[in-house]
């Protein structure tokens, strides 16, 4: 089993950056891929990005590319996402969720484990 846990939503005025983090625990494996989900108010959860467990590929949906950066610490079992430059659109609950192996999926029903989510809003 995995757990996920999710940090770093708050609200936040446009322009502004935060970093998430997702705290992973259990049987993390080295082959795990990453993925960071959102879900704004009466929207379908869709990509925002991912990793995979050693750091050196990552992948992001158009509307954040060059604004949000994801990232892992190996050491202490962590992802981050670093989101600039945010915008009122931008708001939404953030999760993030992990699936075994290495292939690259943008669909969020491939992913095995998920975190709780947390809210990211962003004011105009």
């Amino acid at each position: 089993q995995v757990q996920l846990v999710e940090s770093g939503g708050r609200l936040v005025q446009a322009g502004d950056s935060l970093r998430l983090s997702c705290e992973a625990s259990g049987r993390i494996f080295s082959s795990y891929l990453m993925g960071w989900f959102r879900q704004a108010l009466g929207k379908e959860r869709e990509f925002v990005a991912a990793i995979n467990w050693s750091g050196d590929s990552t992948y992001y949906a158009d509307s954040v590319k060059g604004r949000f950066t994801v990232s892992r610490d190996k050491a202490k079992n962590t992802v981050y996402l670093q989101m600039n430059s945010l915008k009122p659109e931008d708001t939404a609950v953030y999760s993030c969720a992990a699936r075994p192996g290495t292939i690259v999926v943008f669909t969020s029903s491939a992913y095995s484990y998920w975190g709780q989510g947390t809210q990211v809003t962003v004011s105009s």
